[in-house]
C-alpha cells in the first residue's frame, strides 16, 4: 500500500467508519464530471440535513481522488450510494434517486438499527459541521445556487451558527443578491456580529459595493496598457477584476497605481487594498504575501 493509499484509508477511517460506531453514516461515491452525482447530491444534502436529529451524516467520496477506496467497495458506476453502521454496509441506497425514496429507506433502516440520535448541544453541532463543510466545498467549486441550498436546510437545524451564516452571506454575494446578504447579517445576534468570520463577511459585502462591473475588462485592461499615466482608468480596472473575483490581478492592478503614485486620489489605491485584505482574512495566507509586496512598493 502507497502512502496517498494509507493516507485515504485513514481519512476514511476517521470521517467514515469512526461516526458509523453510533450513527448511520450515507456514503456518496460521486465525482465533480458526474451528471448523474450533481442531480443526487442536494437530494442526499437535503434529506441527510433533516434526518440530522435522527443520527444521520452524510460522507461524500470523490472517486477520482479517492480510487483505492472506490475499489475496495467495488464501486463499478456512479453515483453509488451505500449506509454504514458500526463500520459494515447495511443497504444500498443508490436506487433512491428522490426524496420520498431515501426517506422511506431510511425510516426503514432506522426502525431496526440502533443508532443514536442527534443530540442537543456539543453532538448536535458536531453533526452540523460535516454540513457547513460541505457547503463551503460547494461554493469553493462555484455551485452557490446549490451552496445556498445547503446553507439555508443547515440553518433550520442550526440558526444561530455562525459559520452557516456567514456561509449563506457568501452565497447570497455569490449569486450577486447582496441586499439579502446585508439583511442576513443584519438580522445576526449581537454577539455573533462580533465574530471574526462575520467582521470579514461584512468587509467583503463593503467591498462588493464598490467595486463596480466593467461591460469590457477586456478593453479596459487594453486601454490601461496603452496609457500607464491613467491611474484613474487603472482603478476601474482593478473594480472590474474584484468584481469578477480576481483578486490576484486586483491587487497587482491596485499594487502597481501605489507604486506610480502612492498618494494618488487620497490614497485610494491602497485604502483599497487594505479593504480587500480584510475582506479576505488578515491572517490568510494570501494576504501575508500581498502585505510583503506593499512593504517593498513602499519601503524598497
Amino acid at each position: 500500500m502507497s502512502a496517498a493509499e494509507k493516507e485515504a484509508v485513514e481519512a476514511f477511517r476517521r470521517d467514515v467508519v469512526e461516526p458509523s460506531m453510533t450513527k448511520l453514516v450515507i456514503i456518496d461515491f460521486w465525482t465533480e464530471w458526474c451528471g448523474p452525482c450533481k442531480a443526487l447530491g442536494p437530494v442526499l444534502e437535503k434529506v441527510a440535513a433533516a434526518y440530522a436529529d435522527k443520527g444521520v451524516v452524510l460522507a461524500k467520496i470523490d472517486t477520482d481522488k479517492n480510487q483505492f477506496i472506490a475499489s475496495q467497495f467495488q464501486v463499478r458506476s456512479i453515483p453509488t450510494v451505500y449506509a454504514m453502521f458500526q463500520g459494515q454496509l447495511v443497504a444500498d441506497l443508490t436506487q433512491a434517486r428522490t426524496e420520498s425514496q431515501l426517506k422511506g429507506m431510511l425510516d426503514q433502516i432506522l426502525r431496526q438499527l440502533p443508532v443514536e440520535p442527534g443530540a442537543a448541544g456539543e453532538d448536535a453541532g458536531a453533526d452540523i459541521e460535516p454540513l457547513v463543510q460541505m457547503g463551503e466545498e460547494v461554493l469553493a467549486g462555484g455551485d452557490a445556487e446549490r451552496a445556498l441550498s445547503i446553507f439555508d436546510q443547515v440553518a433550520e437545524l442550526a440558526p444561530e451558527h455562525v459559520g452557516v451564516a456567514v456561509g449563506r452571506v457568501r452565497a447570497l454575494m455569490a449569486l450577486g443578491r447582496n441586499e439579502e446578504a446585508e439583511a442576513a447579517i443584519a438580522a445576526l445576534p449581537a454577539e455573533a456580529a462580533k465574530n471574526p468570520e462575520v467582521e470579514r463577511a461584512r468587509a467583503a459585502l463593503a467591498l462588493a459595493r464598490e467595486a463596480q462591473p466593467v461591460d469590457d475588462l477586456a478593453g479596459l485592461a487594453a486601454e490601461v496598457a496603452a496609457n500607464p499615466e491613467d491611474l484613474d482608468a487603472r482603478f476601474r480596472l482593478a473594480g472590474g477584476q474584484m468584481a469578477t473575483g480576481d483578486r490576484d490581478s486586483a491587487a497587482a492592478t491596485l499594487l502597481s497605481i501605489i507604486a506610480a503614485d502612492r498618494e494618488w486620489n487620497e490614497g485610494a489605491a491602497r485604502q483599497q487594498l487594505l479593504k480587500l485584505f480584510e475582506a479576505v482574512g488578515l491572517e490568510d495566507p494570501w494576504v501575508s504575501a500581498q502585505r510583503r509586496k506593499l512593504s517593498a512598493v513602499l519601503f524598497g
